[in-house]
């Protein structure tokens, strides 16, 4: 008999086959094998996503430039979140509801219906209480081994679920290009200052392609620390479609991964190998994970060692870089161990091992 899960991403980032951010992809695949497994999806999102299964929309509400603003724009978020939460349980059948948001503390329904709530962000990011929840068939898990090691004492988490990628959409094999890319959203803590500053120290072209989300730090950042280090070698696309990144990815000399917090997890690095292309990152998080050091990239600590690391990556063969996503992040299975437990969660008389 098909599951109906209803899957809650952050509410403020619209889901659909081309976002940027790792949660919402992740949101994307699950609806989409949902659907293909014969399930129902529901999906409680922002207005404007585009899912497989059935949207059920949160209106649209940013602004704010200060804390006071931001605050009521949070609260009539989470308002509105739990109203269509609230109406989906009325109207369906829901089995489980699936939540994605660092801020899913604010709209966790009544007790009756099984949560799961799936970590994408650092541990610390979020409210201490919020990792040890008092409701009742309420599951946490986190996305990497890594992020799984930062777990506070009492935090209840299921054991991690890997993320993934479509490794077979994104093989390509095309001749290499004299340039780097860098991708992801353009914020602080992802550091492409850096990527920048190693593209210059190596003369070498960088491709820089992301969003810049509506968020004062976030577009300080991109005036103060991208746009200077700007010029016709080392360039901003903006966001970019899935077709467009696999062809960045494939003919790329490498990925440049220099973030300043620990990665939960690196869609993108996963992507890169997938498409043949090593990774240079700074060993933060899960990337130290991700990336086997003179096999499928470089692991460094500053834009000079950056730097020095592009030339290196001629001699990487893409055919490692590929094996290792077959073998190591393949979305389908991430896919599989959720619709497993799902199936768990939904009938708790399996849920015999309880929480890790």
């Amino acid at each position: 008999m098909g599951l109906t899960v209803l899957s809650v991403p952050f509410p403020f980032a619209p889901v659909g086959p081309d976002v940027v951010g790792g949660a919402e992809q992740v949101c994307a695949a699950i609806d989409a094998a949902l659907v293909r497994a014969g399930h129902r999806s529901l999906v409680v999102a922002r207005e404007g996503s585009q899912v497989a299964g059935t949207l059920l929309p949160v209106p649209a509400i940013d602004g704010g430039s200060d804390d006071a603003a931001r605050t009521a724009v949070h609260a009539a978020m989470h308002t509105a979140v739990r109203a269509v939460i609230a109406r989906a349980l009325e109207q369906h059948p829901v089995d489980v509801v699936h939540l994605h948001g660092i801020d899913f503390h604010a709209y966790l329904p009544p007790p009756g219906v099984p949560v799961l709530v799936t970590l994408h962000l650092p541990l610390d990011w979020y409210p201490a209480e919020a990792l040890r929840p008092t409701r009742p068939d309420t599951w946490l898990h986190p996305v990497s081994r890594s992020q799984a090691r930062t777990a506070p004492p009492g935090a209840r988490l299921l054991p991690p679920i890997e993320n993934g990628v479509a490794v077979d959409r994104l093989v390509i094999r095309v001749p290499k290009r004299r340039f780097a890319v860098a991708l992801g959203r353009i914020c602080p803590e992802k550091g492409f200052h850096h990527a920048l500053d190693a593209a210059r120290l190596a003369d070498f072209q960088l491709l820089l392609a992301g969003r810049t989300h509506p968020y004062p730090a976030h577009e300080r950042y991109f005036r103060t620390e991208i746009q200077p280090r700007l010029d016709p070698r080392r360039r901003f696309l903006g966001p970019v479609g899935f077709g467009r990144k696999r062809w960045m990815l494939g003919t790329a000399r490498c990925l440049l991964a220099p973030s300043l917090v620990p990665e939960t997890s690196s869609l993108v690095a996963m992507e890169a190998l997938a498409a043949g292309t090593p990774v240079v990152a700074f060993p933060s998080g899960a990337l130290a994970d991700i990336v086997d050091p003179g096999v499928t990239g470089f692991l460094v600590r500053d834009a000079q060692e950056m730097a020095d690391a592009i030339a290196d990556c001629d001699r990487l063969d893409p055919e490692a870089c590929r094996a290792q996503a077959r073998t190591r992040h393949a979305a389908d299975t991430m896919l599989d161990r959720y619709l497993t437990l799902y199936d768990q969660i939904a009938h708790p008389h399996a849920m015999q091992a309880g929480v890790a």
